[in-house]
């Protein structure tokens, strides 16, 4: 792909009302690993529109580590996306809320967060960087799933998520039409 070909991915918000609001527009009707398997190919081709560089696409269950969907966007990826990949799963697990608005409460400061919560030497378990994702279905408390995206900047790993969820939700409103 040429750089003529490319297609941005949008900025994300940094205010932490907005942020808000975009996890709140990506509540699912259900989700299943169909729903997962699709999710995952979407966010796959969106990601190889969006850039040259490779990155990692993971979708779990929450109440486990069941994996749903793993794939690499190209050649090129590291054993280090899959270490950043669990550590922005376990900050979605632990606090309920995207990286990126952990990210955007704490200023990007990894100390304050760490201080916050008495982290200590656990600190590296967790990540506050873009691209961890929280997947949540209506009427259902808590979270289900998490989504993660790792490999390019982490405004793009968090806003490539919110672009193809809220085309997969406009998706399912079409056909019901």
């Amino acid at each position: 792909m040429s750089q003529d070909e490319i297609v941005k991915i949008r900025s994300p918000p940094k205010d932490l009302d907005a942020i808000t609001a975009e996890e709140d527009r990506c509540i699912f009707p259900h989700f299943t690993a169909d729903t997962a398997w699709e999710l995952g190919t979407r966010l796959r081709d969106r990601l190889r529109r969006a850039s040259t560089k490779p990155a990692v696409v993971n979708i779990t269950l929450a109440n486990s580590t069941q994996l749903l969907f793993h794939c690499a966007t190209g050649r090129g990826t590291q054993a280090d996306n899959d270490t950043w990949v669990a550590r922005k799963r376990a900050a979605v697990l632990r606090w309920g809320k995207s990286t990126w608005f952990l990210h955007n409460k704490y200023g990007g400061n990894e100390d304050a967060f760490r201080a916050k919560f008495m982290l200590g030497d656990r600190a590296g378990e967790y990540a506050i960087h873009g691209g961890g994702f929280p997947v949540r279905v209506k009427d259902v408390e808590g979270i289900v799933g998490v989504i993660v995206v790792s490999g390019l900047t982490m405004q793009e790993d968090h806003e490539v998520i919110v672009e193809v969820i809220e085309e997969y939700l406009e998706s399912l409103k079409n056909t019901k039409a």
